[in-house]
C-alpha cells in the first residue's frame, strides 16, 4: 500500500512532465454504442484533461443505426465545440474507421480510445510527455476494468501493471513485467517497455504514425492491427511503452458488436497479411497452427515495400531484443498433434487451453490434422486437444478425433520435457491431466517420450499416458509396453533437438 501511495505521489510530482506538451486529437470510433457509455467516455476526456492539450475530439460513427446516435447525438455535441462527428457512409470496421478519424485530425498527436472508457484525472499528461521527449515513442495507459454490469471502476495500482505479448496463434496476451525490464527502473511509476499493445487505447505522434504507414488498409473489420503496429513500431525505430501514471478504465464486452461477413475469417486473413510482411521465417509457426491454409489474403507488395523503404530490422532482432521470453516453436523436439496409435489412430489430445480451462482435465477428440490443440494416440484415432486460452487453464485436457487442422490439437514438446502450447503446459499431480501455466521446473510438467515403445511417461509419477476403453478420457496408469492405448505418435518428432 505504501508503494502505491509513493507511486501516485511520484506521478504528481511537480516538474515531472514537460511544460511544452503537444496538443492531441482524441479519436473515438463507435458503432451502436449505448448513450450513457459514449457520453461517459467523451465527458471524461473533456473534464479530466487540460483544455489546451485537447485540440479536438473526433467521434467516428461506423454506420450506427440506433436513433440516439443520429440527431440526438449531433444536437447534444453542438454544446461542445471541440467535438467533431464524422459518419461513415457504409460499415467500415474499426480499422478503417480509425483511419477516417486520423485523416480528419489536425493535432500533432493522435490518441485513440474505445467508445466505452473513462479517463481518470491526470491520464493525458504522462502520455504526451513521453511523445514530447521522443516522437517515435508509442504509449499506452494502464487499462483498468469497468464492470460491464455495474459500470463500477476498478483501479489497478502500478504494482499490477502488465505488459503485452502474443502467442503463435497471433493472439494478444498480457504477462507480468519481466525481471530484466524491472531492473531498468528505479520505481514502478516509470514507463515500461512492452513487446505489444492491446490496441484499443494508445497515443502516437501523427507524423510517426504516417511514416509507419498507419494501418494496413488491406486489414478488414478488426483484429491483428494491434500486433502489426506493435511489431513495426519496434522494428522500424520506435519504442512501445506502458505508462503506469496514466490510467483509463475500459468496459470489456462479452461479445463483439461487429458482424463479420459469412465465409470470411477476418482475423485469420489479417493475421496472414501480418505474417507475410513482418514475421520473416517465423511466419511458419503461425501457418502450422492454421494447417498452412492461407487462402486469399490479398496483395501485400506495398506493405513489403514500406518495410524495405523504412529499413526496418528483422523479426529475429525483435524476438532477441524485445521479447526474448517468448517460446520459439522451432526449438521444440516435436510439434503438431499427439495421436493415439491403437485401433486406427484417429484420437488426438485436444484442449482449448483458454484461461478458464487451466486446472481442468485434458481430453481426447477425433484427430483433425489442423494442428492447434492436438497430439495423436495410436490406438483410438483420437488426439489430445485443448485451445490453450487463458480461461481453459486448470481444465481437463480432452481427446477428440484428430482433424489435422492445428488449432486445439497443436502441441510442442520442449527440450526440458514440457508438452506445451505457448505458455500453457500439461500438468499431472495425481488426479487429472490438466493445463497449467508453464513454470519451467519440470516436476509435474515433465513428460518423457520413448520413440521405440511410443509411450509418454510422466517424470515425477513414472506413470504413462493412456486413454479409457471408450476413448473419451485421458488417464495415467502403470506403464506397460504391451498396452496399445499407451502408444502415441508425436508429429515432427526430432530427438536430435534434445
Amino acid at each position: 500500500m505504501l508503494e502505491v501511495i509513493s507511486n501516485q505521489l511520484s506521478c504528481k510530482q511537480p516538474g515531472r512532465y514537460r511544460t511544452d506538451l503537444p496538443a492531441t486529437a482524441v479519436v473515438i470510433c463507435f458503432h451502436n454504442e449505448a448513450w450513457s457509455v459514449l457520453l461517459r467516455t467523451v465527458h471524461s476526456v473533456l473534464d479530466r484533461s487540460p483544455e489546451h492539450l485537447i485540440q479536438e475530439i473526433i467521434l467516428v460513427d461506423d454506420y450506427s443505426d440506433m436513433p440516439h446516435l443520429k440527431r440526438q447525438l449531433l444536437d447534444y455535441m453542438m454544446n461542445y465545440p471541440k467535438v467533431k462527428i464524422i459518419r461513415a457512409s457504409k460499415r467500415e470496421g474499426l480499422i478503417r474507421a480509425r483511419l477516417l478519424g486520423a485523416a480528419a485530425a489536425t493535432a500533432p498527436v493522435l490518441t485513440y480510445l474505445d467508445s466505452h472508457c473513462e479517463c481518470t484525472e491526470g491520464w493525458l499528461e504522462p502520455l504526451l510527455d513521453r511523445i514530447a521527449r521522443d516522437p517515435t515513442t508509442v504509449v499506452c495507459p494502464v487499462i483498468d476494468v469497468i464492470d460491464d454490469t455495474t459500470l463500477e471502476y476498478h483501479w489497478r495500482d502500478s504494482g499490477g501493471v502488465n505488459v503485452g505479448g502474443f502467442d503463435w496463434n497471433l493472439q494478444f496476451n498480457w504477462h507480468a513485467v519481466p525481471e530484466r525490464e524491472k531492473k531498468r527502473h528505479k520505481n514502478s511509476a516509470e514507463p515500461v517497455w512492452s513487446p505489444t499493445m492491446a490496441g484499443g487505447l494508445f497515443a502516437i505522434d501523427r507524423a510517426f504514425f504516417e511514416r509507419l504507414g498507419t494501418y494496413d488498409s488491406g486489414f478488414d473489420i478488426w483484429g491483428g492491427e494491434n500486433l502489426e503496429l506493435s511489431f513495426k513500431t519496434w522494428m522500424c525505430g520506435g519504442t512501445l511503452e506502458i505508462v503506469p501514471c496514466s490510467h483509463v478504465g475500459h468496459i470489456f464486452r462479452k461479445r463483439s458488436p461487429y458482424k463479420w461477413r459469412s465465409g470470411v475469417n477476418v482475423l485469420k486473413r489479417n493475421s496472414i497479411r501480418l505474417s507475410e510482411v513482418w514475421l520473416d521465417e517465423y511466419a511458419q509457426y503461425y501457418y502450422q497452427r492454421i494447417g498452412h491454409d492461407k487462402g486469399n489474403y490479398g496483395d501485400v507488395s506495398e506493405r513489403k515495400q514500406l518495410r524495405s523503404k523504412l529499413g526496418c530490422k528483422s523479426f529475429k532482432w525483435y524476438l532477441d531484443n524485445v521479447y526474448p521470453e517468448l517460446f520459439i516453436p522451432g526449438e521444440a523436439v516435436a510439434s503438431g498433434e499427439i495421436r493415439n496409435l491403437g485401433e486406427g489412430g484417429n484420437t488426438c489430445l485436444d484442449s482449448p487451453a483458454r484461461k478458464s480451462d487451466l486446472h481442468k482435465p485434458v481430453g481426447l477428440y477425433p484427430c483433425h490434422r489442423q494442428g492447434g490443440n492436438q497430439i495423436r494416440n495410436l490406438d483410438k484415432e483420437v488426439c489430445i486437444d485443448s485451445s490453450g486460452k487463458p480461461e481453459d487453464l486448470h481444465q481437463p485436457v480432452g481427446l477428440w478425433p484428430c482433424h489435422r487442422q492445428g488449432g486445439n490439437q497443436y502441441w510442442m514438446l520442449s527440450k526440458i520435457g514440457e508438452i506445451r502450447r505457448d505458455e500453457s503446459c500439461l500438468d499431472y499431480s495425481g488426479t487429472d491431466v490438466i493445463l497449467y501455466p508453464c513454470h519451467g521446473s519440470k516436476g509435474n510438467q515433465q513428460w518423457i517420450y520413448n520413440s521405440q515403445t511410443k509411450q509418454i511417461r510422466h517424470g515425477s509419477s513414472d506413470k504413462c499416458m493412456s486413454i479409457t476403453e471408450s476413448k473419451q478420457r485421458l488417464l495415467m496408469e502403470e506403464c506397460s509396453p504391451s498396452a496399445p492405448r499407451q502408444r502415441w505418435s508425436l508429429e515432427n518428432y526430432n530427438p536430435s533437438k534434445l
